[in-house]
């Protein structure tokens, strides 16, 4: 019995050969806004209970990191579209006793922006492009999310065009203008 799980598409199909790195294209999004939900007790349960509030409350999360610290207590940042960041304050207003957390912020100067593609699981260096071409540009970068077809960040709003400019160069994607644009709630 074969283990799939470090099988590339080549390896099951040997006819299609190799799996290539082919980014597709580069995407952005500036309907955005980060949360960032400050000295939360650092327990079992405590990302849940935010993430249940929000969930009854309508909202939809896109990316998502927690860092604890030495103190005990965590803090958790997720993205929202910001067409609810108001309501997601008064949620996190009105949870505060519950979730006890010590403070939050909401910033509303970030947009997303994101390499898709195949063959990204199989084939090192693709993040080290990205990264480095976001570096060259001096983009900071705020929040990192991956999956098997996506390299994302969140970037500072005033950064986001050049940093499509950036990837785009770096992958060899150029084009005069932007041509692939993520919309808040649709391809994520």
């Amino acid at each position: 019995m074969t283990d799939n799980a470090n099988v590339s598409m080549g390896d099951l199909f040997p006819d299609l050969g190799p799996e290539a790195p082919v980014i597709s294209g580069v995407a952005h999004d500036r309907s955005e806004s980060l949360v960032t939900v400050r000295g939360m007790p650092d327990q079992p349960g405590m990302a849940a209970r935010v993430f249940t509030s929000l969930a009854q409350a309508g909202v939809n999360i896109d990316m998502i990191v927690q860092a604890g610290a030495s103190t005990g207590t965590a803090d958790i940042s997720f993205t929202v579209p910001s067409s609810t960041a108001r309501h997601v304050q008064d949620v996190l207003e009105d949870k505060h006793e519950d979730l006890g957390y010590q403070s939050f912020d909401v910033n509303s100067n970030v947009g997303k922006v994101a390499v898709v593609g195949v063959g990204m699981k199989t084939h090192s260096g693709l993040a080290a492009k990205f990264f480095n071409a976001l570096s060259a540009h001096d983009i900071n970068v705020m929040m990192i999310s991956t999956s098997e077809i996506r390299i994302a960040a969140l970037v500072p709003l005033e950064d986001l065009d050049e940093a499509v400019k950036a990837l785009h160069t770096a992958y060899g994607l150029d084009a005069d203008k932007v041509e692939a644009v993520v919309y808040g709630g649709t391809g994520r």
